[in-house]
């Protein structure tokens, strides 16, 4: 059974910065691409960043240059380091994992940025 935990979420200020963490389990992590998606109150949920399992990255336009994710294989856990926070951000963030028996999505964390 697929599990993909989030954490790291809270309230931050415009400008600062969060580390989200998502612990996986239930499937091969390894050999499964992951991906961080968000979704705003009223608006659709959409990808963020992704990881392929050799660790080429990829971003959506706005948060390029700022946003960072990473993987570790050995701890089964896919990042995101969010710095340069805006409000327009605040949203429910979601772990994605591409797995052998299609996408699978955590429960989310929500993210708040304001003063």
């Amino acid at each position: 059974q697929v599990q993909l935990v989030e954490s790291g979420g809270g309230l931050v200020q415009p400008g600062g910065s969060l580390k989200l963490s998502c612990a996986a389990s239930g499937f091969t992590f390894s050999s499964a691409p992951m991906g961080w998606s968000r979704q705003a109150p009223g608006k659709e949920r959409r990808l963020v960043a992704t990881i392929s399992t050799t660790g080429i990255t990829n971003y959506a336009d706005d948060v390029k240059g700022r946003f960072t994710i990473s993987r570790d294989n050995a701890k089964n856990t896919v990042y995101l380091q969010m710095n340069s926070l805006k409000p327009e951000e605040t949203a429910v963030y979601y772990c994605l994992a591409y797995t052998a028996q299609g996408p699978r999505w955590g429960q989310g964390t929500q993210v708040t940025v304001s003063p």
